[in-house]
């Protein structure tokens, strides 16, 4: 696996990030217990969360710039979040604070005997508004490379998506869910990481290789799809133009899905990325659409180093964005984001196990010489390949 680190002066890239924060009541329970009934807490931790905040913090670790455009108050629960997004080198200076109001926070339930997180969340007031931020908008992206919507404070999202776009900002979108305003996001994305559900709910396909095509037919300034799928790994397509391949085949998307799929081995415990051919896909009823299809497996974790869950998408996005913002191919960046993601999971919390550049288990993504990354976000280390199509210009 190939790779070059940017010159020590070289300025890192900025992704600025709008969504949701919340701080996370995190209590570890060795069995959920049934309703009217009593249990006894194993360990709990207080740790900042939110969709936005968690995958600007994996940047930040990673040597990205990361800026948060969201809402807090000036309570406690807002003061402790200020302080663990400074400790990260989260750029905070756009983040509206509130006189009085309610921080957002999250009961999260982490079931051992399941493996699995329950979130019962709260949200604050007052609610973030478009007029908290549109005088500041043109300095809030000032530098921006990649922006980032979680899909939540869409209102405001759209407000910074329509300025991005006139300045040719690439977007990435979260799209777990249907929500107001979430199809304008889409309609402004360049890219898009998806819930499992979310491709089938939105386009009414029979099957998600289909609605991957369909959204992309749908979406015309797309340039990628991507779903993650948990322990099952994740799935993207890519669009490609037909003059970068002429003389491609036509093939079925859910054959070559699961031809694709029977190519995993399942002895390799680390994420491997099988690349389809651009070819043309074809979709029953939904059209044809030239490009790849890429079938990723997950980390295979012993099941007791696995510890909590909570945050595992929000890293998987943290490292797309940076793969992004360092021209990693889709070969790279989909084992790499499964790298980060399991790394999450075996820490209580979304934030404790998220790595730094530093940490071993990304030695093979990110080949850096000895004081290559500075703290404080001097310098950053990149992963270049040639053959990408997604790199963002630095």
């Amino acid at each position: 696996m190939s790779s070059r680190v940017l010159p020590p002066s070289q300025e890192p890239p900025l992704v600025v990030g709008v969504g949701g924060i919340c701080l996370d009541f995190l209590a570890v329970l060795t069995t959920f217990p049934k309703p009217d009934d009593k249990t006894s807490c194993r360990s709990m931790k207080i740790q900042g969360g939110g969709d936005a905040a968690n995958a600007l913090t994996c940047l930040a670790r990673l040597g990205v710039k990361a800026r948060l455009i969201s809402k807090i108050a000036d309570d406690i629960h807002g003061k402790t979040l200020l302080e663990e997004l400074r400790a990260d080198d989260v750029d905070i200076s756009f983040l509206v604070v509130s006189k009085g109001g309610q921080t957002p926070f999250s009961y999260v339930m982490v079931d051992q005997s399941t493996r699995t997180r329950t979130c019962i969340f709260t949200p604050g007031f007052p609610l973030m508004e478009p007029a908290d931020v549109s005088s500041d908008l043109k300095s809030a992206l000032k530098g921006a490379n990649l922006v980032f919507f979680d899909a939540r404070n869409t209102d405001t999202a759209i407000l910074f998506g329509q300025e991005a776009a006139k300045q040719n900002i690439p977007i990435l979108l979260d799209a777990e869910r249907k929500r107001p305003g979430l199809d304008r996001l889409l309609d402004l994305s360049d890219y898009v990481v998806c819930s499992a559900k979310f491709p089938q709910v939105w386009t009414e396909a029979p099957s998600l290789p289909s609605a991957l095509i369909s959204m992309l037919l749908i979406l015309p300034k797309l340039k990628f799809a991507i779903v993650p799928l948990g322990e099952h790994g994740s799935l993207m397509r890519e669009r490609s133009s037909e003059a970068e391949s002429p003389l491609v085949g036509e093939e079925d998307a859910d054959s070559l899905f699961h031809s694709l799929k029977q190519e995993i081995d399942d002895s390799v415990a680390i994420p491997m990325c099988i690349p389809s051919k651009v070819v043309k896909l074809k979709a029953n009823g939904i059209g044809t659409l030239t490009g790849r299809l890429f079938v990723c497996t997950a980390e295979r974790i012993p099941p007791s180093e696995v510890v909590d869950t909570t945050g595992a998408g929000d890293a998987f996005i943290g490292a797309v964005l940076y793969a992004l913002c360092t021209n990693m191919p889709p070969e790279t960046m989909l084992p790499f984001a499964a790298t980060v993601a399991a790394a999450g999971c075996k820490e209580l919390g979304a934030r404790t196990g998220l790595p730094h550049w530093t940490d071993p288990c990304l030695a093979s993504f990110l080949e850096q010489p000895s004081n290559s990354v500075k703290s404080n976000g001097e310098s950053h280390v990149t992963v270049t390949s040639s053959s990408s199509r997604h790199g963002i210009d630095i």
